[in-house]
């Protein structure tokens, strides 16, 4: 499986990532190992995550999140919609 996953950073601050293992990702970026924007905004914590069968499809989905405006994000984690 291939997620997308929205993470919040210890300022508050929101960063959209995609990944094969959840787990995995969010203890690298609380290792510091993971993307440079969160080397030093952790702890981090996964708030939405959502699932694929195609890393393309994945992918896609990573994009659209990062197009979001942050009202719009903070509704895709409130509820799962951004609309």
């Amino acid at each position: 499986m291939h997620y997308v996953y929205v993470l919040e950073c210890a300022d508050g601050s929101l960063y959209t990532g995609y990944t094969t293992d959840v787990a995995r990702r969010v203890a690298e970026h609380n290792a510091g190992e993971g993307a440079k924007y969160t080397r030093g905004r952790t702890p981090v914590d996964p708030v939405h995550i959502e699932a694929f069968e195609t890393r393309s499809a994945a992918m896609s989905r990573e994009y659209e999140i990062k197009q979001l405006s942050r009202p719009e994000k903070d509704r895709l984690v409130a509820d799962g919609t951004a609309d």
